[in-house]
């Protein structure tokens, strides 16, 4: 049998706000030519399908269309769980309808965890799924009044491993000896690296589980959420597949990847990596090299306009420099999103920053906090309470639907 892992497709995000549909519907056309050309049997998405809790009805649509034409593949299984930034409610909405067509689909956690287990059998040979999505604190954790800070991140650490530890038993209970077992996170573990488009998933250091903590049943585990595709812990076994395409200027010199498992004893699993459908790139220098860069980019034949962030490396070119980049590029056929000082720290923290960035939306709510305590004098370090408190408010403003 053969399985594919991928996840944090985030169909709707904007890079600096411009629209990255064009390359997400490219992805997901060339997606079903690999499935059909490799003959898989089962798809594993490993959450934030969406980037958004309400996406877009572009963003809907190519999420429909592309398992519409995956129903008519030699794909016959699909399963799907909800990521931090999938509202669960969005996901699960069509499930029974999607369950007809053999595509399980689990948005939150469910009471009892034998409907987040499934058992797929294909040519007399059997895989067992836990389908396990992003744990939200309260689907997990009961709160105690009073808890420390500590006793938060500890309780909530234990009912996490709990999850995957009640998950597996279950899988335990039903499989044969010959049984391939799989279990699916999206969750942030210790050792994975991450880039500047993940969002912190978890208050202060909740999200620490390390590979040993993941149940030995599972022959491998197929996870989501950081953006590079990687093991975790060196072990071959956990692995997250990344994000098929860059959704930050960080991510500029990854290849994006899909994984492919092959059933049998042991695993053989093996990494696909994605054509690059947009040019995202980074070029740094002096203002006339960077200048220099930006037309030989200009001489290639790229089919999606490249998107260019300028880095110079000489902060006595910043105040001229700005200006000059952008009315260089006005007439290139790529487009220069953002430029930025290389060593920005020596140019006045957070007012100079807001001030010579050529989009605020380039600056993450947590960058901003951690800059105006530093101007503040707070130490984060001996203060780590204000940065638990700062990031439960950012996850409550940024995922209000809690059912």
């Amino acid at each position: 049998m053969k399985i594919l892992h991928t996840s944090d497709w985030h169909l709707g995000h904007r890079l600096l706000d411009q629209s990255q549909l064009e390359e997400q519907s490219l992805f997901l056309e060339w997606l079903p030519d690999y499935i059909e050309a490799n003959s898989i049997d089962v798809l594993l998405i490993s959450g934030d399908i969406f980037d958004v809790g309400v996406p877009s009805a572009n963003a809907q649509k190519l999420y429909y269309d592309f398992l519409i034409r995956l129903h008519h593949s030699c794909c016959r299984e699909v399963i799907i769980t909800g990521g931090n930034h999938d509202a669960p409610s969005t996901l699960n909405a069509p499930k029974e309808l999607l369950n007809a067509l053999s595509i399980r689909v689990v948005g939150k956690a469910t009471e009892p965890i034998s409907d987040e287990i499934f058992k797929l059998t294909r040519d007399n040979e059997e895989l067992i799924v836990a389908a396990i999505p992003y744990l939200r604190d309260q689907d997990i954790r009961r709160a105690v009044a009073a808890e420390t800070a500590d006793e938060i991140v500890n309780r909530y650490k234990t009912a996490l491993i709990s999850h995957f530890g009640e998950a597996a038993e279950s899988c335990e209970r039903m499989k044969s000896a010959n049984t391939t077992v799989i279990g699916m996170g999206h969750l942030f573990a210790v050792g994975g690296r991450t880039s500047e488009s993940e969002q912190s998933i978890y208050v202060g250091n909740l999200g620490d589980i390390g590979a040993e903590d993941f149940p030995t049943v599972f022959d491998y585990v197929a996870l989501g959420h950081l953006h590079r595709a990687q093991r975790v812990g060196g072990r071959e076994h956990i692995r997250y597949s990344g994000s098929p395409y860059m959704l930050s200027f960080s991510e500029t010199n990854q290849e994006k990847k899909i994984i492919l498992i092959e059933t049998g004893k042991p695993l053989i699993i093996t990494e696909t990596t994605i054509p690059v459908f947009r040019k995202i790139l980074q070029l740094e220098g002096s203002v006339e090299s960077c200048k220099a860069q930006l037309e030989k980019l200009d001489e290639e034949n790229n089919s999606l306009t490249p998107w260019v962030e300028v880095i110079l490396n000489n902060e006595k070119e910043a105040a001229t420099g700005y200006r000059e980049i952008n009315k260089f590029a006005e007439h290139l056929k790529s487009e220069v999103l953002k430029i930025t000082v290389k060593d920005e720290k020596k140019i006045d923290r957070l007012k100079s920053l807001v001030e010579n960035a050529q989009h605020i939306t380039g600056f993450k709510p947590l960058d901003v906090f951690k800059l105006r305590c530093e101007e503040q004098n707070l130490d984060l370090n001996e203060r780590p309470e204000m940065l638990d408190a700062f990031n439960e408010i950012l996850q409550t403003a940024l995922n209000p639907e809690n059912p």
